[in-house]
């Protein structure tokens, strides 16, 4: 089958996508009227070999891509508004995948109704690659940084962490040991959570109501912990016992005890930490659960200038070889 023109492909694949703003991808640029309130921009790109696996089916490519930012619009208590796409795409890339990418795209455009304004698509001289720039608004001055927190304030955790380490531990090569005393729906599980991360836009309410600060969880909770804590000049005391853990990264965990480090140090978790005065912690519990998102609260700030301390169930101090992802 010959591959469509860079024209072509804009048209096929991507004017279904396009929201009004996009001007059917007719122009150069998107214009749109933003609403009342405060624009909150964000963009995150991947890499095939580094955020995902070149073999990994193209619409789940695609839905993380956008989701991985979402994840970002989520910890501001934004609402999308819409998204731009850059595609690079290397030289083996056929009409039936790109179907598939834009396909897995217009799902999740769809479902969190965040529509295409535009982008570019280009020609890679290696690995597939993909920017997104989201769009989101707030109401005026009520946008979540994360420098926000102040001591006392519990700290809370969407979701359960460490699963997507594990899920990138069993996509990959040699097969770890400890995979081979996980059931089978632990491993599906696990893989899925890797793949297909869930942005908690559903907490808007809860953060917009009762948080100080909030960011996603991207890089790694004992890495992200502290820039949240870092940022706002404060430290605090985490039991791992008191972390939310899913069943599977349990069993995993009981297979292999050292996974810890993984669980708090992996990446792709892009669950949301946030910090809320104690005064609205009951609040935002139940605001929280009416959006049908489990919160688990794991800890509190606390005045001071040290890194936070993990301790593990005996009150010892964990030394975490690495706190989080780092690229270089």
């Amino acid at each position: 089958m010959s591959r469509p023109s860079e024209d072509e492909i804009i048209q096929r694949y991507f004017a279904p996508l396009a929201g009004p703003a996009a001007l059917g991808l007719l122009d150069d640029a998107a214009a749109f009227a933003p609403p009342p309130g405060d624009l909150v921009v964000t963009k995150d790109m991947l890499c095939a070999g580094v955020h995902f696996f070149a073999d990994d089916p193209p619409g789940a490519i695609a839905r993380k891509a956008l989701r991985v930012n979402l994840s970002d619009l989520a910890a501001k208590g934004a609402a999308p508004l819409g998204f731009l796409l850059g595609l690079a795409l290397p030289d083996d890339w056929t009409p039936d995948w790109l179907a598939a990418f834009a396909a897995g795209l217009a799902e999740d455009a769809a479902v969190y109704q965040c529509p295409l304004f535009g982008g570019d698509t280009v020609k890679s001289p290696g690995a597939l690659t993909l920017s997104i720039t989201a769009l989101g608004s707030v109401p005026k001055g009520t946008r979540l940084i994360r420098a926000n927190a102040a001591a006392n304030d519990f700290l809370y955790l969407s979701g359960t962490i460490g699963d997507a380490a594990l899920g990138l531990l069993l996509r990959g090569l040699p097969v770890p040991v400890w995979s081979h005393g996980l059931g089978a729906e632990s491993q599906v599980f696990l893989r899925e959570r890797y793949l297909l991360p869930q942005p908690r836009l559903g907490l808007r309410a809860a953060l917009l109501g009762c948080a100080d600060a909030a960011m996603d969880i991207s890089d790694g909770l004992a890495g992200d912990l502290a820039k949240m804590l870092q940022a706002s000049g404060l430290t605090a005391q985490i039991a791992v016992a008191d972390l939310p853990l899913s069943a599977a990264a349990r069993e995993a965990l009981a297979q292999e005890p050292d996974l810890i480090e993984t669980l708090l140090s992996g990446g792709d978790d892009y669950e949301i930490l946030a910090a809320v005065a104690p005064g609205k912690a009951a609040a935002f519990e139940q605001a929280a659960g009416a959006a049908g998102i489990p919160v688990r609260r794991i800890g509190r700030a606390q005045a001071g200038a040290d890194p936070a301390v993990f301790r593990a169930a005996d009150g010892r101090p964990l030394f975490l070889k690495s706190f989080s992802y780092r690229h270089f």
